[in-house]
C-alpha cells in the first residue's frame, strides 16, 4: 500500500461517493409516502441495493491501495453530496446553519485530501 493518494484511486474514491448518494437517493424515493414492508417490494429500493453491493466492491478496491486515513475521510463527500441531491431532487431546504456544516465537511475533506498527494 502506498501513502499516497493516485488519480485512479482518487477517482474511484469519487464514484463510491456517487454510487452512495444514488444509494440514497433511491432509498428516500422509495420510502416516501410507504409502509416498510410496501418499500421492499419497489424497484427503487433495489436498486439502492445494487449500489451498495457495486459500492462495496469498489471502496474494497480502494481500501487495498490507498491508507485509510485518506479514504475514510474522503468518503465524507458523500455527506455533501447527499445534502446537494436532496435538495435539488427532493426540494429539501438548507438554512444557513445546515450549509456552514457542509462547507465545514468540505473544508475538512480538502485538508485531508491535500495531505493525502
Amino acid at each position: 500500500m502506498t501513502g499516497s493518494l493516485r488519480l485512479p484511486m482518487l477517482g474511484l474514491i469519487l464514484f463510491c461517493v456517487l454510487a452512495e448518494t444514488a444509494r440514497e437517493v433511491c432509498f428516500k424515493q422509495a420510502a416516501s409516502d410507504s409502509p416498510v414492508l410496501a418499500t421492499l417490494i419497489k424497484p427503487l429500493t433495489w436498486l439502492g441495493i445494487a449500489f451498495w453491493a457495486i459500492e462495496l466492491l469498489a471502496w474494497t478496491a480502494v481500501l487495498a491501495s490507498v491508507p485509510l486515513t485518506i479514504a475514510f475521510p474522503l468518503m465524507a463527500l458523500s455527506y455533501v453530496a447527499t445534502v446537494v441531491a436532496g435538495a435539488v431532487i427532493f426540494r429539501e431546504n438548507i438554512n444557513l446553519r445546515h450549509a456552514t456544516g457542509v462547507f465545514l465537511v468540505t473544508a475538512g475533506v480538502a485538508c485531508v485530501g491535500a495531505t493525502g498527494l
